[in-house]
């Protein structure tokens, strides 16, 4: 049995993410968005929130929770390419937040715990 790669395993924790935002009545305005310094994996919309979401998948915890991955270095770096976001689509009249979505498979189950203004700039 081959194993998967980590971006292959990182899309699936991303669709999964993006799902369960959907349920939750999330409009996906952008997947995966890029810009030289890094990436944003989903920034959506709810009620007039501009949200900006880091997905972090794990399979078990012995690595830890996933959101713990989402440390100061990686939150200053979500923040500039939002405030890059905000800029070139002229949202400054938007108000926004920073969500962080586990989704850790463990035993076979798979759970989601979406953190809601996970993090502030």
């Amino acid at each position: 049995m081959q194993r998967q790669s980590n971006h292959a395993v990182g899309m699936k924790g991303q669709a999964d993410a993006e799902a369960h935002l959907a349920e939750k009545g999330y409009t996906i305005l952008e997947r995966n968005y890029r810009l030289r310094s890094g990436e944003i994996d989903i920034i959506t919309r709810m009620g007039s929130y501009i949200i900006f979401v880091e997905v972090k998948y794990r399979k078990g915890l012995s690595l830890g929770y996933p959101a713990e991955a989402v440390g100061p270095f990686k939150q200053r770096k979500i923040a500039k390419i939002a405030l890059h976001y905000i800029a070139k689509n002229n949202l400054v009249d938007q108000d926004f937040r920073f969500d962080v979505v586990e989704v850790l498979e463990e035993g076979g189950r798979l759970s989601i715990n979406h953190i809601e203004d996970a993090f502030g700039v």
